[in-house]
């Protein structure tokens, strides 16, 4: 029998999802997350860059953006080489919620590799990060 991959992704997402949401941050996703973490270490990146650092789609980050700006996270700005392209910046609320949810992140991140032995969580983090680059592949293809 032929297990199921999809079965087993999705229950470690909704199962990550509500780890995250009861011990890292219930207001803050893990996409906002990305985008803060992806500001700080892409300083003068465009909107649109960061997009593609994250796995973002334009529309999405786009999204998140808005809100992340609305809640005093980020700030905005027209691009100097090109004023239709939006340089992100971290402010300082910004800053100081992403010290502290990536410090409970990784606490989070401790916490579900517990259960596997310390040589192989480099390798296990790495295998699902393969596996999700595998996958997008394999959604933007035209047919299996």
């Amino acid at each position: 029998m032929v297990a199921a991959p999809g079965y087993g992704a999705r229950r470690l997402y909704q199962a990550y999802l509500a780890a995250w949401s009861r011990h890292v941050d219930a207001v803050l996703t893990g996409p906002q997350f990305a985008v803060l973490s992806a500001i700080r270490a892409y300083p003068d990146a465009d909107q649109t860059a960061l997009a593609g650092a994250v796995a973002l789609d334009t529309s999405t980050m786009a999204d998140v953006c808005r809100r992340m700006e609305r809640r005093g996270l980020i700030t905005r700005h027209a691009a100097p080489h090109d004023a239709r392209a939006k340089v992100l910046e971290l402010t300082e609320e910004g800053a100081a919620a992403l010290a502290e949810v990536f410090r409970r992140a990784r606490r989070l991140d401790e916490a579900l590799l517990e259960g596997c032995p310390a040589e192989l969580r480099p390798h296990l983090a790495s295998l699902f990060n393969d596996l999700g680059a595998h996958w997008e592949g394999v959604a933007e293809r035209d047919e299996l």
